[in-house]
């Protein structure tokens, strides 16, 4: 049998692609030669053009990739549309240099990010306001949730809705519970995926895109917490944060990178509160990270 149908990637593994076609199933493929002699490798949300070779046993070839919009390296993944960065408001706190690192590296690919700060439950209204505050003044979205009490989960959902999204978070916010809470109205086909993903040989933990609607997928992230920000020259860095943005040009040099340049209009608005002391901080800790990376390679 050879019929062509479109898919999406959800996972790979050892040279079997799970391709989820709408309305029909997940059909496990091989890809064709043709990929190695264009060096190039079907990435886990890539949008493919399949072969079917068997109905019955839902088995097929990737024959195509469609045009991708933008590729992560790590992880390994295409087309996301968007990100969602979560952190806990306690157990365990914070750590706002870690989320920091994360939006960076989302800005530097042009990926939006949206911040879920979960178990609100666990703090007062005042803790969850400031937290809320520091990045809505950034123009971030900001999410606080409960997944303990299932709190803000329709909200979530509606975010996610028609896109990919990669969901990130150090481990003990409760990214599981989260994301269990979001597959929990799935349709039945999905949950079909589910199993058989999970059969057999594939167990390992790769990445992998969840089903959680018609053209709705979550991709979970392993290993968030060894983040580093690289690839980037130090005198970049200011851009990939969006609240400097009015105050570029506004400076007594041009070309400041707002460290220890006199007369600094990002210093000044750091000083009258209009940019959060916190984010200004670890920004002067990344630069300073990326000038010692810089002094390595030389």
């Amino acid at each position: 049998m050879d019929k062509n149908m479109q898919g999406k990637i959800v996972k790979g593994i050892s040279g079997f692609y799970y391709v989820h076609v709408a309305g029909s199933g997940i059909y496990e493929c091989k890809a064709k030669g043709i990929f190695r002699q264009q060096k190039m490798k079907p990435l886990v949300g890539d949008d493919v053009e399949i072969d079917i070779i068997s109905e019955e046993k839902k088995t097929g070839n990737v024959a195509a990739i469609l045009p991708r919009k933008n590729a992560l390296i790590r992880p390994a993944v295409a087309n996301v549309d968007q990100a969602l960065v979560i952190f806990a408001v306690r157990q365990p706190d914070p750590n706002y240099q870690l989320l920091d690192r994360f939006l960076i590296t989302m800005e530097q690919q042009e990926i939006p990010s949206i911040i879920c700060f979960n178990k609100k439950d666990l703090a007062e209204q005042e803790e969850l306001d400031q937290m809320y505050q520091i990045y809505i003044s950034c123009g971030y979205q900001v999410l606080l949730t409960s997944a303990e009490q299932e709190e803000g989960i329709s909200q979530i959902r509606k975010i996610l809705e028609g896109k990919t999204t990669v969901v990130a978070g150090p481990s003990g916010v409760g990214k599981s519970s989260l994301t269990n809470l979001l597959q929990e109205e799935v349709s039945m086909e999905t949950g079909e995926i589910s199993k058989k993903l999970k059969r057999g040989r594939h167990t390992t933990r790769h990445a992998q895109l969840l089903t959680v609607g018609e053209h709705t997928y979550l991709m979970d992230t392993p290993g968030f917490s060894s983040l580093f920000v690289e690839g980037m020259e130090k005198e970049e860095l200011r851009f990939h944060y969006p609240e400097f943005a009015e105050y570029e040009g506004k400076c007594r040099f041009q070309g400041c990178v707002h460290v220890h340049e006199p007369e600094c209009a990002v210093k000044q608005a750091v000083e009258s509160g209009k940019i959060h002391r916190q984010r200004y901080k670890n920004y002067v800790s990344f630069y300073e990270e990326l000038k010692e990376q810089e002094k390595r390679r030389y």
